[in-house]
């Protein structure tokens, strides 16, 4: 029994008498453990039953699609079949919640608190008379936010008030130190978890260049170049490290570069295949950054194979791999990783963990956190955020992986300062960023939407269809070209780090920076390995296997910048007396160009990622030098307005764009500027399109029934098809796993499912779904306008809008309805303008076909309403299985993870 405890009354069973109807009408109402005290007479109720045909039939109730030449669209109901009669069970038996005292008194038996009379500090009433109860989201559906924050609040008005004394306050304590004990906890984790990939990444690396040996200077196999060698001036007086070509015993100069090339190139494709292998036999979620799923995770959308345990594992094996190899890829991606409301607030400060130990910058990680990925902010989160990213700060700090007592590899210091006259070579630096960011952008979008495109018959279909063998090409080419240029050959934090340093700095600096090379030979080297990064960078994001952007990019922008910080230092030396250089004192280094190198890294890496605020923080946290903020700033501005111009996409929404993810971003003005200010009856699904439940005459087979024909995320329930008055709102999961758990307790399928209190019906034979029921969904005006309710969906993060007018159902949007719109904008106006348009291939397209960029033979539509009929609408929104209306073969493994 759903709600009664009592036992089902006989037909012996005594029955209360009613002194009048007004008495009697109470004593029924009463029976309602739902009720409220406005609830409406009994003659009222009982217009909650349907005289037309009730009954889900799917022959009969269950209309297929119209025609184009339909000149009505007919309304698809769950209906019942036969008429159902208040005032009596369907075996005939009245008032069955009664029992009889010995007394001779009747009550109705209902189980002790259950419903207590008081709303204010209910349980139950907010359960069952509110938003329902749920079960949790389906993979790849969207969370509603209000129901989860609403849902925590009534948890903590609950502890609160049914708490007292000494030890509710203890239980207060506990339960608001919960989440304090999960950030630290994350920050240690997130902090060991950096040292041992810093560590790992650092041996794979140098391990294709040479091994060291157990010798007399304390040497072992598992010790990097740098330990190998520790305590030396130069690295040409250790005996421990022996490269490859000495191992092999090559004598001549050409065949020991022959030998180490090759070394270099196979164990570069041997970690990156390595890598691919495991993400796609193990955790197919693990590939690339994350930051995009992160942020659609954050948005709202439930991605558990991409939070999972399995994931972060393959992904921090995976990384240390694919950035060993030597592929353009950063090593943040895994570091972005680590349940609804509270479970919000514990991703974005553990992003904010992962990005400070990924670039020894925790004030810059919880900026990034509050700039590139949370959807939702609030204050208590920023705290949360600092005191996560402090901790896993200090967790690196005391592992100390590189024995500099440094977070990173790269971090320096200056001395000196900057001069007027070089704000100009900043802002030009500021120009490239920008340029670099929006081409890389371009140029990455565009060559993996080939990726997804290629021709069948080509021959290379063969690595779409293979991951694998894809990255074993990418790998074998970008070993080839790695190799002969020094700075491609480093790995990215040794190069970042001396490009940061001065020379004076380096004593044995192995790149050849700071070498007896002409000032123009070393500078054409950088640019050669700032123009090959920028393609190799372009070509690797988006390979099956982990990796991030920002250190590649970071790379490129400090090998350019360093370009340009050599040209100011050369002219200045070669001609000290110019009138720009009047400001320089004598027997002084006027020009650092390692502060190029910064200023260039922040400038690129805000070109790609769009980072502003929390890029400055970072570089600044690098040098620790306050003098050069206002540099980074400048050139940081101009990178972010020139990559705005190119593109007005980041890297990270673009590839959200591009994968498809349903993120509403809500800090995107301009996609609600460009809603055009119609009715909302143009997008939303219209009531005559809906498969809509009514509220009587249902039972657990017909419901399982009507839930294997139609794959909908939910269902609205209505009185009756003739009366449509909105109730409320079921979604699936609530209704299969009812259904189910109910059978389990002794229902049979034969059992009446309702959706509305009915007095007479009985307990002991019957389903009353409206616990499990939103009885309180959002809803608007059908006559609203489009702004109205896509800035509702912008702000609120819901998942569905239901519109009503006079309380009767007209419409649904859902979430990726209005997605659908946002990402098709450019052509919305233009199709309210004529109402239908063609499209490249000749079809009658109409606008939500234009506005999600595709066509169908669908005939001429007023609206965007008719998305649902062709499972459009719920194929593209949350009410359907299905992720998207497509269905991008190179993403099944994606979206469809064995684990």
């Amino acid at each position: 029994m759903p709600y009664g405890s009592g036992r089902r009354a006989s037909e012996n069973d005594a029955h209360p008498r009613a002194s009048s109807e007004d008495e009697d009408q109470g004593l029924v109402l009463e029976a309602d453990p739902l009720a409220s005290s406005q609830r409406p007479t009994l003659t009222e109720d009982r217009a909650y039953s349907s005289s037309s045909p009730s009954f889900y039939a799917p022959g009969r109730s269950i209309q297929s699609p119209p025609t184009p030449n339909s000149s009505r669209r007919r309304r698809r109901v769950a209906t019942p079949i036969g008429e159902y009669t208040p005032g009596t069970t369907p075996a005939g038996t009245p008032l069955p919640n009664l029992d009889t005292e010995a007394n001779g008194n009747s009550y109705f038996a209902l189980e002790p608190n259950r419903y207590p009379p008081s709303k204010e500090f209910s349980t139950v009433d907010w359960n069952t008379e509110g938003p329902g109860k749920r079960v949790g989201y389906d993979e790849l559906t969207a969370i509603d936010w209000i129901f989860e924050y609403a849902k925590e609040r009534q948890r903590l008005r609950i502890l609160k008030s049914t708490t007292a004394g000494i030890v509710g306050y203890l239980k207060q304590i506990a339960d608001a130190s919960q989440i304090w004990w999960v950030l630290v906890l994350s920050g240690i984790a997130t902090g060991v978890l950096a040292a041992s990939i810093d560590v790992a990444s650092d041996w794979l690396g140098d391990l294709k260049t040479g091994f060291c040996k157990r010798g007399d200077g304390g040497g072992r196999f598992h010790l990097n170049k740098a330990f190998c060698c520790w305590g030396l001036d130069t690295y040409a007086e250790c005996r421990d490290w022996v490269p490859w070509s000495k191992a092999l015993h090559v004598g001549s100069k050409a065949g020991g570069w022959t030998v180490e090339y090759i070394f270099f190139g196979w164990l570069s494709i041997l970690f990156a295949a390595s890598a691919a292998v495991l993400v796609k036999q193990f955790a197919t979620h693990a590939r690339q950054s994350g930051i995009p799923e992160m942020k659609t995770v954050l948005g709202g959308f439930v991605m558990n194979e991409f939070l999972g345990p399995w994931t972060l594992l393959v992904k921090s094996l995976g990384l240390c791999l694919a950035v060993a190899s030597g592929l353009w890829l950063g090593k943040e991606g895994p570091l972005v990783h680590d349940n609804e409301a509270r479970k919000r607030e514990v991703l974005s400060a553990s992003a904010s963990a992962g990005i400070s130990v990924a670039f020894g910058a925790p004030v810059g990680g919880v900026l990034f956190s509050l700039e590139q990925l949370s959807y939702y902010f609030p204050d208590r989160t920023l705290w949360q955020s600092f005191v996560c990213a402090m901790v896993a700060a200090v967790t690196l700090q005391l592992f100390n992986p590189f024995r500099t007592g440094k977070l990173v590899l790269y971090q320096v210091t200056y001395s000196t300062g900057w001069h007027a006259f070089e704000l100009i070579p900043f802002a030009l630096l500021g120009i490239i960023g920008g340029l670099y960011g929006g081409a890389f952008i371009h140029l990455n979008m565009r060559i993996n939407a080939f990726r997804r495109r290629m021709n069948p018959l080509s021959r290379l279909h063969l690595l779409r269809t293979s991951p694998i063998l894809e990255v074993v090409a990418v790998a074998l080419f970008t070993g080839i070209v790695n190799y002969p240029n020094k700075f491609m050959r480093a790995q990215s934090s040794e190069l970042v780090a001396t490009l940061f340093a001065e020379c004076s700095e380096q004593p044995d600096e192995q790149l050849g920076l700071c070498g007896g090379a002409a000032a123009p030979v070393v500078m054409a080297s950088l640019l050669s390995a700032s123009f090959l990064g920028f393609l190799l960078a372009s070509l690797t994001f988006g390979l099956r296997i982990p990796g991030g952007i920002i250190l590649p990019s970071m790379s490129v922008g400090a090998l350019f910048g360093r370009a340009v910080g050599l040209l100011m230092r050369t002219w200045q030396i070669n001609h000290p007396s110019a009138f720009i250089f009047a400001t320089c004192e004598p027997d002084v280094p006027c020009v650092t160009a390692g502060t190029y190198a910064i200023v260039g890294a922040a400038s690129a890496l805000t070109g790609a990622t769009r980072m502003t605020v929390s890029a400055v923080v970072i570089m600044f946290e690098l040098t620790g030098a306050l003098t050069y903020v206002l540099p980074i700033m400048i050139s940081v501005m101009i990178s972010k307005w020139v990559g705005d111009a190119i593109s007005p996409r980041g890297i990270y929404e673009s590839w959200i764009h591009l994968m498809g993810y349903p993120f509403l971003d809500n800090r995107d003005d301009a996609a609600a500027a460009a809603v055009p200010d119609v009715g909302v009856a143009g997008l939303m699904t219209a009531f005559d399109d809906l498969m809509t439940l009514s509220a009587t005459g249902h039972t657990i087979a017909s419901i399982t029934a009507l839930l294997d024909e139609h794959h909908y995320r939910g269902f609205p329930v209505i009185v009756s098809p003739s009366d449509p008055v909105l109730l409320g709102y079921i979604s699936r999961i609530e209704l299969s796993f009812a259904l189910s758990s109910h059978l389990s307790q002794g229902l049979t399928r034969d059992s009446e499912v309702l959706f509305v209190h009915v007095p007479t019906a009985d307990t002991s034979r019957t389903l009353d779904l409206r616990p499990w029921m939103d009885q309180t969904p959002l809803t608007l005006s059908s006559k609203c306008s489009l702004q109205v309710a896509v800035n509702y969906f912008l702000k609120l993060g819901l998942r569905y809008l239901l519109f009503v007018e006079r309380g009767k159902l007209k419409g649904l949007l859902t979430r990726k309805d209005v997605w659908a719109l946002l990402e098709g904008r450019e052509n919305v106006s233009a199709v309210y303008a004529s109402g239908e348009r063609r499209d490249a291939n000749g079809w009658e397209a109409g606008p939500a076909e234009v506005a999600m960029g595709t066509g169908k033979p669908t005939g001429n539509r007023a609206g965007l309403g008719a998305l649902r009929e062709n499972r459009r609408g719920e194929g593209r929104g949350l009410l359907s299985d299905e992720m998207d209306g497509t269905d991008p073969p190179d993403d099944i493994d994606l979206i469809r993870s064995p684990r």
